[in-house]
Order: C-alpha cells, then structure tokens, then sequence
C-alpha cells in the first residue's frame, strides 16, 4: 500500500471515532483524558527502559520521572478545565463561549521523547474532543509505538474508541513521505522536532504549532543563593542526560563570586575543565568543525570526558569549561545536548544579560532563561530584554519552564519560541491552542453609542 494511501486509512479512522467522541459530555471526556495519563504513568518504567534502549539517549531514571511526574502534571492541570460546549460566559460584552473540537491532530515527535511528548499531546489533544494521530521519530518507533498502545488500551477499559490515538507504522525510509502526508491530511499539525520538520509543519498549508530550537541561557546574579542554585543548574544540566531543550547550557556568574561558584560546582559532582588545552580538546570532541558531535547526544559526562581524553574523575556528573566569548566567539555558545556547561562571567548586571542575548542570537532565540537573583529590578530588566518566551525565577529550567507545580507555565511537552523561533506562539502548548471557540454575540440596544468628540477628545 502507498504510505499516502496507508495514512488516509488512518485518518479515515480517526474522523469515525472523533465523530463519535463529539458527540460526548465533559464528563466524558475527561475520562478519557485521564485514562490515557493514567496508562501511561502504570506503564511509566516500561515505556523509559525501552525508550533508553532503543535511543541510546538519556537516563533511564529520568524518563520514568518524566512519564509519571508529567502525566500527573498534565492532568492536574486539565482535569477542572472547560472545553466542551460552552467555556465561558462574558458578561460585560454579551459574549457566550463555545468550545468545538479541530479534528484529526497530526503529531509529529522527537527522538529525545518518544514517550512523554505523545502522552502529553495526545492528552491535550482529547481534552478539545479530537483524536490524533502520532509519527513517531524512525529511531523512537518501538517507544513510540508502545506510548501509543498503552493509550489505546486506557481508552478501551472505559469503552471509548481506541481510534482517537493512533500510531505511524512505516520503515524508516518512508517516515518523512509519512510525516508529510499526516501534515497534509489531517486538521491542525504539532511538530516537536528539527528546525526542518517545523518548517514543514508550517508549510503544510494547515494550522500547525512548533518549536523552536534551545539554548537555556541560565543568570546567576549577586545576590543569588550560591548552595541553593547551583545543585538546581547541575540538575537542570544533567537532567536526562541533557537531551531536552529545556536543560541549562550556561551558568553566567558574577566575576568576583566565581571562584565561591565553581567551588560549588565541583563540592556536587562536577568537573571544572582548567586548562585551555582540555577547554580546547573538549570544544573540538563536541562540536567537529564546529558542528554538535551527535555520537555525544545523550551520553553522560564521564563518557563525555574519556571520548576527550581528559581525567574526569568518576562520579562526575556534568563538565564546565569557561568560554572563550559570547555566541559566535566560542562554539560552547550553542546547544549541548548533553551535560556540559559553558560559564561565563560578568562585571555588571547589564553585561550578564548582553552575554544571554548574544548567545540566544546565535542559537536558541524565543526559547527561555533562568535567572537565580532575589533582585526584583534585575529579574524585570532581563525579563524585558531577553528575547525569550519563558523567564523562570529561582528554578530548574528542565523541570521547571515545561510547567511544575511550583510555578505558573502550562505542563507541556512542547514549547513554542514566538516569531523568534519561527513558532505560531510563545507559550507552552496546551489544550487552549486545539480548540475552535465560536462566539455567540448579543446585542445590547442600550449600549451607549459614542459621539466623535468623546473618541476623539
């Protein structure tokens, strides 16, 4: 069968049972939303070994505290949430909300989540009353494939169709024509990947919804909690083995604490790269010609060290070398997509956050920033300068920017960069973006109609 043919098939499915899904109640849906976050926390250890297996990326600890621990976020956060019938009155205006289903979502995935990103997707997918159908990436379809059937057999306890979560199953040399057919056919795209499949997804000629690449920018100002932030930034850093966009890449200190902070640094298992012959050859193991070692992708830091030839000691859980400069000055600027950190030090406030914008400028513009300060002044000033869509406070930007219950961003598996990144928003992705809400507008006949003078003054 020819794949475009074999994705019809599929999204001919998915209209039948989304259809039917319509046709429910909030009650109803909720159910099933729950259902499905409920099968995949019971399914949270299975589903992190195989995916750790199969990708050779990340730690397997990690993945089981992202299927669980973002399951339960995800619908903590959706359970008591309006998006069936009418939302939402709004008094003022004479306006009535009306919430109706997309349809068929289209989702595309990332290797460095086979697991969670479908789960949350797909729970944010059946909280508007759509089904979707998920492609997974060729080197996570086995984890892919097992997310999805953990899904469907949630669904089938409680009696709704298991057709409102599908899985692609095609050969690696026929995912891309795949994943250009779903975005064609089905109503609106998500794309979690490359820069290349968010293009893609855009040019589809369907709503669509991507991200934009990383490059947490991480500020630690004067005032910071030096025994507080740093345990917070090495977990950030080496959370799954920093595979997540969401993961710290830089630690931006103030120049006369920086002694105190890798001090800090080194007392919680990392190793400070001295000299510039080791900054030298780990710079040129991670970023050949520099361009990002993807056989580095994944791998923890004493593997990172040996493939560099330097003494890392064991139990060293994240390297740090000093940049030569901000963005293009120095390759350790970019995205690692693994525990590694590049620091940098600053003399003024302004300065630290001019370092944050270079290296956003070079990679990572739209996506997000840790600031580690109590100063409302400077939290404020790098709020409004830094060209990101997230500005987490005293937090760990792995576990934190994607939504944690100690803050206020959506729980997401996929975060839009703005116009930055080339993404249609510059929020967490949430069940509010796939959803049509219709507007019933009533007319007030003693509605005060304004005269010129009292517009224009």
């Amino acid at each position: 069968m020819a794949v475009v043919d074999y994705i019809q098939e599929l999204v001919d499915s998915a209209r039948k049972a989304q259809a039917v899904f319509a046709a429910c109640s909030q009650e109803q849906v909720d159910a099933a939303v729950r259902a499905i976050g409920k099968a995949v926390y019971d399914n949270g250890e299975a589903l992190a070994r195989l995916a750790v297996d199969e990708t050779k990326m990340g730690r397997y600890e990690d993945k089981v505290l992202k299927n669980k621990g973002k399951s339960m976020a995800v619908w903590n956060h959706l359970k008591d949430k309006k998006s069936v019938g009418i939302i939402g009155y709004v008094e003022d205006k004479g306006l009535v909300e009306v919430a109706k289903p997309m349809g068929v979502v289209g989702a595309i995935m990332p290797v460095t989540n086979p697991t969670m990103t479908p789960m949350h997707n797909s729970m944010i997918a059946l909280k508007g009353g759509n089904a979707i159908i998920v492609a997974p990436h060729p080197a996570g379809k086995k984890s892919g494939a097992a997310t999805v059937d953990a899904m469907r057999g949630g669904l089938k306890e409680i009696g709704m169709p298991e057709d409102l979560v599908q899985c692609v199953d095609v050969e690696a040399g026929d995912a891309i024509a795949a994943s250009g057919a779903l975005m064609s056919l089905a109503d609106v795209v998500v794309a979690t990947g490359g820069p290349g499949m968010v293009k893609a997804a855009y040019s589809a000629g369907k709503p669509a919804f991507g991200v934009g690449p990383g490059n947490m920018q991480c500020l630690v100002d004067m005032d910071a909690d030096i025994k507080d932030a740093v345990p917070k930034i090495i977990k950030g850093r080496t959370y799954d083995n920093g595979v997540l966009c969401t993961c710290e890449q830089t630690v931006i200190c103030p120049e006369s604490r920086f002694d105190e902070i890798i001090a800090e640094f080194e007392k919680n298992g990392a190793y400070y790269v001295r000299e510039k012959d080791d900054v030298d050859k780990l710079r040129e193991t991670l970023f050949p010609e520099g361009k990002l070692n993807k056989k580095a992708v994944g791998l923890a830091a004493t593997a990172l060290a040996e493939m560099a030839g330097l003494a890392a000691p064991e139990g060293t859980v994240v390297l740090v070398a000093k940049a030569e400069g901000s963005g293009s000055k120095d390759t350790f600027s970019k995205e690692k997509l693994f525990p590694v950190l590049a620091a940098y030090t600053y003399q003024t406030w302004e300065e630290a956050v001019s370092i944050a914008v270079d290296n956003l400028e070079l990679e990572g513009k739209g996506h997000s920033t840790v600031v580690h300060s109590f100063t409302k002044e400077n939290i404020e000033y790098a709020g409004t300068r830094l060209p990101v869509s997230r500005l987490l406070v005293n937090g760990i930007g792995s576990l934190g920017v994607g939504g944690a219950y100690t803050n206020g961003f959506a729980p997401t598996g996929t975060l839009g960069c703005g116009s930055w990144g080339n993404n249609s928003i510059s929020e967490n992705l949430d069940y509010k973006h796939l959803i049509n809400v219709s507007r019933i507008g009533y007319t007030n006949p003693n509605a005060h109609i304004p005269t010129p003078d009292e517009i224009w003054g």
